[in-house]
């Protein structure tokens, strides 16, 4: 099994409910993929101008294919979420974000081909984003890492990863068995991948 393959796959569980933008850049440093997903729920009573309360969701997930995860390849991942998800795409340009905003999920996807060394398995599971925006009244930012090595056919998680690794398992399953990935999706459908549309 290669990288490419997992990533495809992977890239097909997560089109059912995110818009998928191919490829992507950020910072200067061209991404196989993001991927955008948006919520919005709603209480009211008897009618809609009666609302009590509404909630937005978001998860940002950029896709990585690397060799051989680094720790130099960690700090530019933590760097992108920084000064490029956090800031244009969760608060997009402003001090806070949107006010019915909950929280937003910022998920960092590696598919790597080379098994992570001890010293990478331990960077990664302490890899930490988090914000929260006036006291948490307008919710707040959490990153998420979740690294799949094809050599050792192993997942690795932060702490707040940790609920994606059934997802991630279940694609080296489905690698295996010769199901379809997004590529192949695509072209059956005749349509293409979202593109990133660069201002300026």
């Amino acid at each position: 099994m290669n990288s490419a393959d997992y990533l495809d796959r992977l890239l097909l569980r997560y089109s059912g409910t995110f818009d998928i933008y191919q490829p992507y850049t950020i910072l200067g440093r061209e991404y196989p993929a993001y991927g955008y997903f948006f919520s919005h729920m709603e209480k009211y009573v008897l009618v809609r101008k009666a609302n009590m309360w509404s909630a937005d969701s978001y998860e940002h997930i950029l896709f990585v294919n690397t060799e051989d995860l680094t720790t130099k390849d960690l700090e530019e991942y933590r760097h992108a979420v920084a000064e490029y998800i956090e800031p244009k795409l969760v608060l997009k340009g402003e001090k806070l974000p949107d006010p019915n905003h909950m929280y937003s999920y910022i998920t960092i996807a590696a598919v790597t081909e080379k098994a992570l060394s001890p010293e990478i398995k331990r960077a990664v599971r302490k890899f930490k984003f988090e914000k929260s925006y006036m006291h948490s009244i307008r919710g707040y930012s959490q990153a998420r890492i979740a690294v799949a090595s094809m050599e050792d056919e192993n997942i690795c998680l932060n702490a707040a990863g940790r609920t994606l690794k059934k997802l991630y398992r279940s694609v080296f399953e489905e690698v295996k068995a010769g199901k379809p990935g997004y590529s192949e999706a695509l072209k059956k459908q005749g349509i293409e991948s979202f593109r990133q549309q660069i201002s300026g």
